[in-house]
């Protein structure tokens, strides 16, 4: 219980858009699979062990339903086994391509079920994206941030001393963006006089309140923690935020998908990028640059990073909007999962995605790269995520989290920004 609360008020503290670490019920399904790694060669059969416990002790003589399919597919096999004593085998069958395999098992107890979820991968460093780059990619980034950078920033900081500590300041800053926007965010500075290394955090998806990234910039960091909606992100009353969320900004990251020219991400990633000019203006700032994010984060790390050559490391987890067309090739797609529905898969919304697709950003990274997959991820497919993974060609590294969901561990964060200082040494 100590370890979900950890987990959970890390999470909270990230501003990201992920569940958290599920909180233990009383009865646990377990899946083991029998390749200790989770990994299997195309064509090789794949089983778990599977058990279940009810506060910690073994049932026996349960009956087991179980589902096997492909990564977000619809199952393609439907049974049901009995715990011989205290365990079973499940044979999940096998894949003829790249790509994952998942099994959710189900026991019940006192009239309800309780279920788990495992992913193994086959030849998962073999999985290629769907998504092809347009001829003019290069063409039309370049020429929407010469337009962008032609705005002039009008910065401005606003010191929030309830917010400040013995090491940190914090403020509200904001500067101008396309289409009369302007970008916020919270920034946090050491206190003691010097030059420091700069993080630019991304958000997960929604919308909310940023509190300032104390702890990362007591290390040493400056750090400009982004809202992308061209609100502030200091507003104190939580329901303006929620109300945003249901309503005027429910379906923001499908809003003129149609239209490669005003897709709400066009504005949000030349955003982005304009906060490295921002952090340029501070002369506490040594030259040296990451960006740092996960889910929707990930994908706006990885799209800075792609768009500016001063970005000098990147980490990204489980990052969304990779290889969005996947569900047209009969595979998982990324989220927000648009083309799932058939009646969006017209010639002008697939035009534009692709555009947008943050694989197509990923074949241009050159700053070093900290990336992490989650197989049982149910919202950026591991799919989709590990095959965006693989066509990185600039120096990289990966942690895969065999059973993490949308989620991380708290060792997992702090690995990923252990490795981000070390590169802005």
């Amino acid at each position: 219980m100590k370890h979900f609360f950890l987990s959970l008020a890390m999470i909270i503290f990230m501003g990201v858009s992920v569940v958290a670490q599920p909180r233990a019920t009383k009865v646990q399904v377990h899946l083991i699979p029998d390749h200790a790694d989770a990994l299997y060669k195309v064509g090789e059969s794949a089983k778990v062990k599977v058990m279940a416990t009810d506060c910690g002790m073994a049932m026996e003589d349960v009956v087991v339903n179980y589902e096997v399919s492909e990564d977000l597919m619809t199952p393609h096999i439907t049974k049901s086994t009995t715990l011989k004593g205290s365990e079973a085998t499940i044979s999940m069958g096998t894949m003829k391509k790249p790509g994952y395999l998942r099994v959710k098992a189900t026991v019940e107890k006192d009239g309800k079920k309780y279920s788990s979820i495992s992913t193994v991968g086959f030849d998962t460093d073999k999985l290629l994206p769907t998504v092809t780059q347009p001829e003019d990619f290069k063409k039309f980034w370049d020429g929407q941030l010469e337009a962008a950078r032609k705005i002039d920033l009008q910065p401005t900081m606003t010191l929030l001393p309830e917010r400040c500590t013995d090491k940190v300041n914090v403020y509200h800053i904001s500067y101008r963006n396309i289409n009369n926007t302007r970008m916020y965010g919270m920034l946090t500075m050491p206190k003691a006089e010097g030059k420091y290394p700069a993080v630019l955090r991304f958000p997960g998806a929604g919308v909310g309140e940023k509190s300032g990234d104390v702890a990362h910039a007591a290390q040493g960091a400056i750090v400009l923690e982004f809202g992308i909606h061209g609100i502030p992100v200091n507003i104190t009353d939580g329901s303006i935020y929620s109300d945003l969320n249901g309503g005027a900004l429910a379906s923001y990251p499908t809003y003129n998908i149609d239209n490669r020219y005003s897709y709400y991400y066009k504005r949000v990633y030349l955003g982005c990028v304009r906060g490295i000019d921002f952090i340029e203006t501070l002369p506490q700032f040594n030259g040296k640059i990451g960006t740092f994010g996960g889910s929707q984060g990930g994908a706006l790390s990885i799209v800075t990073s792609a768009l500016d050559s001063r970005i000098n490391a990147t980490v990204a987890y489980f990052p969304a909007l990779c290889d969005l067309e996947g569900y047209t090739h009969g595979r998982a797609g990324g989220w927000p999962h648009v083309f799932k529905n058939k009646d969006n898969c017209t010639p002008d919304k697939m035009s534009t995605a692709r555009y947008y697709d943050v694989t197509n950003f990923a074949r241009n990274l050159t700053a070093p790269v900290k990336y992490f997959v989650g197989y049982n991820d149910l919202t950026c497919a591991p799919t989709t995520t590990r095959s965006t993974y693989n066509i990185i060609t600039a120096p990289k590294s990966l942690i895969v989290g065999e059973n993490n969901g949308h989620w991380l561990y708290i060792e997992q964060t702090n690995a990923l920004w252990n490795w981000m200082f070390e590169q802005l040494k």
